[in-house]
C-alpha cells in the first residue's frame, strides 16, 4: 500500500486546503501562489535535506502510441498515490486535448510512493508531436512503454521506442487493456515477442532487452507482473507498477557537490512572474534567491545571455503546482527568474559558462506560409490582423516548441515548418481562438538535395481496415506512390485487415479525409516520419479540383442543390462567401 504522500506529510491542514482549491493545470498555476503575500506563504513548503538525496527519485517518461492509454494510465497513479484527481484525463490541461481526445504537449508531474518520490513525464503519441517527446527523454533514466495487447507495437511505438533507446533510458513493458475479451494470453506473448524483436532491431542494448513485462487494465486501475483479467479485489491497483518502476529504473547520476546546472527542457509564460523554466537539475544544488544567469551554445563559442536571481522554485505535484525552497541534482523543477533563456539553453551558476549539450529534433517534414488577411471579409472574426502581431505569435510558439521553425517571408508573411498537417491544423486552432485572422497556404513538403539528388520525407504507415474495403485503399495509396512492406489480418478481430506501409509525405496530405470516406468511417491510421529518401516520382490521379465562387455575397441553399452531388461542401446556407473563394471539392 502506498506510503504517505511527502507533500501531505509536510503541510498542515489548512496548507492542503490551500493548495487542493487550485487544481489549475500548469499554465495557469500563478492562481496558486500569485495572488498575495498570504497565498505565497501558504503554498511554501521547506523540505528537509533527505529530500536532496538522488537515491530516492525516479524519474521516468510514459511513451506508446496514440489511443494506447497514457494518460488513462496517468490518472490510475496520481490516484494510487493519493493526488486529488478532479476530473479524467487530468494531465490533459489544454482545452484543444479534452475535445479531440489527445496529448499535444509533455506535462511533468511526481508523486511519492514508499519514500521514493517518482517525477513521470506524460508524452503525445500522435507522431506530429513527436517533438514534446524528444525534448523529455534528456530528463528522464527510464521509460514505461506502454502498448495496447489487442493492437500490438505500431508506427508511433517505434518512433517513441526509438527514441528512449537512443539515450539509454532503461524500458518496462506494460501490456494495457488486456480486460479485452479478444485478448488472451497467447496474444499476449506474441505481443511481448514483437516488442523484443522490435527492441533488436533499434539496436537495443543487453541491459534495455532485459525488461520487465506486466500486464494491466487502466480503465479499470490495476497492473500485474502476471498475465490475468481479473487480479483479486486486493491487488486490483497499480502498486505493482509502482514497485517495478522503483526496483528497475535507477536513480539519477547526481553530483550534489558540483555547481548548479539545468537544460530547460519546457517553457511557461506567467503574468506575474514571467518565464517559468523546466528542467532537470544535472548537478549541484539551487535554492530560492541564488544567482544564475543563462547560456547558449554559439558558432563563436558560449554566450551569455542574461543573468539574474532564482525569484521561485516549485514543483509539480499530483495536480498542483507547489513552492519549494531548495532542490538538488536529479529532480524536475520549475524556476523563475529569468526573462530570456528558453528551451534548449541552460541555467547555472554565475561561476558556469559551460553548456549542456541540446536535444537533437528530427527535421520539419512540412511547411505552410501565414499572413495577413486581405479577403475583403478581413477583421469580421478576429482582433489581432497585423502582420507584427501574427509574427510575434509565432515566434512565441516556436520557442516553446522547437518543432515548429518559423522564418519571415516578404509582405508580412511567414514560413511556418513542423511535423505534419495536424501540429499546423492545431497551431491554426489556437491561434483563431486567442482572436488572430490570417492567412494560409496549402502545406508543401520540404524537400533535401543531397550529391545532386532530390530527397523526400518517407512516412510510416499503418491502416487497419474492413477487408472489403482493402482494394478500395490500395488503389488510392498507389496513386499517392505508397509501397506495401507487410499486410496480414487483425489477431482477434475477424474480417479485419493491416497494413504497413512506406508512402511520401506529399501523397498523404490530405489523404485522411478520404480514407474516412472510402472505409465509411470504420478504417484507422496512424503514420510517423521514418527518413528522407529519394523522390519517388510525380503522384497519380489524387484531386481533380475545386469549384470556387464567381461573385461576393451570401450562400443560400437552392444555390447549393445542384452542386451537392458533384463533390463535397465544406461551405453552408448562410455564410458568406468572396469572389474566387473555394466552395466545394471535386
Amino acid at each position: 500500500m502506498a506510503g504517505p504522500l511527502l507533500l501531505r506529510s509536510l503541510l498542515s491542514a489548512s496548507t492542503r486546503k490551500s493548495c487542493s482549491s487550485h487544481l489549475a493545470p500548469l499554465p495557469r498555476f500563478s492562481r496558486c501562489f500569485s495572488s498575495g503575500p498570504a497565498s505565497a506563504a501558504a503554498a511554501a513548503t521547506t523540505y528537509p535535506s533527505a529530500y536532496l538525496d538522488p537515491g530516492r527519485l525516479r524519474n521516468v517518461a510514459v511513451i506508446a502510441h496514440v489511443d494506447h492509454g497514457k494518460t488513462t494510465l496517468m490518472d490510475r497513479l496520481l490516484r494510487q498515490c493519493g493526488a486529488d484527481i478532479p476530473h479524467e484525463r487530468a494531465m490533459d490541461s489544454i482545452s484543444l486535448e479534452r475535445e479531440r481526445g489527445i496529448t499535444i504537449a509533455s506535462k511533468v508531474t511526481s508523486v511519492s510512493w514508499k519514500e521514493n518520490e517518482l517525477n513521470m513525464v506524460d508524452t503525445p503519441g500522435h507522431a506530429d508531436f513527436g517533438g514534446e517527446v524528444e525534448r523529455v527523454v534528456g530528463m528522464v533514466e527510464g521509460a514505461v512503454l506502454v502498448v495496447d495487447a489487442g493492437e500490438g507495437p505500431l508506427a508511433q511505438t517505434k518512433f517513441v521506442l526509438a527514441k528512449a533507446l537512443k539515450y539509454g533510458l532503461r524500458p518496462l513493458l506494460l501490456l494495457n487493456k488486456v480486460d479485452r475479451p479478444s485478448v488472451s494470453e497467447e496474444r499476449c506473448n506474441e505481443v511481448e515477442s514483437l516488442v523484443f524483436d522490435l527492441f533488436a532491431n533499434l539496436g537495443a542494448t543487453e541491459e534495455q532487452l532485459d525488461f520487465p513485462v506486466l500486464y494491466a487494465s487502466a480503465k479499470e486501475g490495476w497492473a500485474s507482473s502476471t498475465f490475468t483479467k481479473d487480479p483479486p479485489a486486493g491487488a486490483k491497483n497499480m502498486s505493482q507498477l509502482l514497485d517495478a518502476i522503483v526496483r528497475h529504473v535507477p536513480p539519477p547520476k547526481a553530483n550534489l557537490d558540483g555547481p548548479f546546472q539545468m537544460l530547460v527542457s519546457m517553457m511557461e509564460k506567467d503574468f506575474y512572474l514571467g518565464r517559468i523554466l523546466t528542467g532537470r537539475v544535472s548537478s549541484g544544488i539551487v535554492r530560492v534567491g541564488d544567482k544564475i544567469h543563462g547560456l547558449r551554445g554559439s558558432e563563436s563559442g558560449i554566450e551569455k545571455i542574461e543573468e539574474g536571481k532564482v525569484v521561485k522554485l516549485m514543483k509539480k505535484k499530483g495536480t498542483s503546482m507547489v513552492l519549494i525552497d531548495s532542490a538538488g541534482a536529479g529532480d524536475i523543477i520549475s524556476m523563475a527568474g529569468l526573462g530570456i533563456p528558453s528551451i534548449g539553453h541552460t541555467v547555472a551558476n554565475t561561476e558556469v559558462m559551460a553548456a549542456l549539450p541540446t536535444v537533437e529534433l528530427d527535421p520539419p517534414t512540412i511547411s505552410m506560409t501565414f499572413g495577413v488577411n486581405d479577403s475583403p471579409l478581413a477583421g469580421r472574426d478576429g482582433t489581432h490582423l497585423t502582420g507584427g502581431k501574427i509574427g510575434d505569435r509565432l515566434m512565441a510558439e516556436s520557442e516553446t516548441n522547437l518543432a515548429i521553425n518559423v522564418l519571415p517571408g516578404i509582405a508580412d508573411t511567414f514560413e511556418v515548418q513542423g511535423r505534419g498537417e495536424l501540429q499546423l491544423g492545431i497551431l491554426i486552432e489556437n491561434m483563431r481562438r486567442e482572436g488572430f485572422e490570417l492567412s494560409v497556404s496549402p502545406p508543401k513538403v520540404m524537400y533535401k538535395v543531397e550529391k545532386g539528388q532530390k530527397l523526400e520525407p518517407i512516412e510510416e504507415v499503418t491502416i487497419e481496415v474492413n477487408d472489403e474495403h482493402v482494394g478500395l485503399v490500395m488503389e488510392a495509396l498507389s496513386h499517392r506512390r505508397a509501397e506495401v512492406a507487410d499486410m496480414g489480418p487483425v489477431p482477434g478481430n475477424v474480417g479485419r485487415t493491416r497494413l504497413s506501409l512506406t508512402c511520401p509525405s506529399r501523397g498523404l496530405v490530405g489523404y485522411r479525409s478520404v480514407f474516412s470516406s472510402d472505409t465509411r468511417g470504420t478504417g484507422f491510421m496512424h503514420r510517423a516520419f521514418q527518413s528522407y529518401e529519394k523522390h519517388r516520382g510525380p503522384l497519380g490521379n489524387v484531386r481533380k479540383g475545386v469549384l470556387v465562387s464567381m461573385g461576393y455575397g451570401t450562400i443560400t441553399a437552392y444555390a447549393l442543390m445542384s452542386l451537392e452531388a458533384r463533390g463535397t461542401l465544406f461551405v453552408t446556407p448562410g455564410m458568406e462567401v468572396k469572389t474566387r473563394s473555394t466552395s466545394l471539392k471535386v
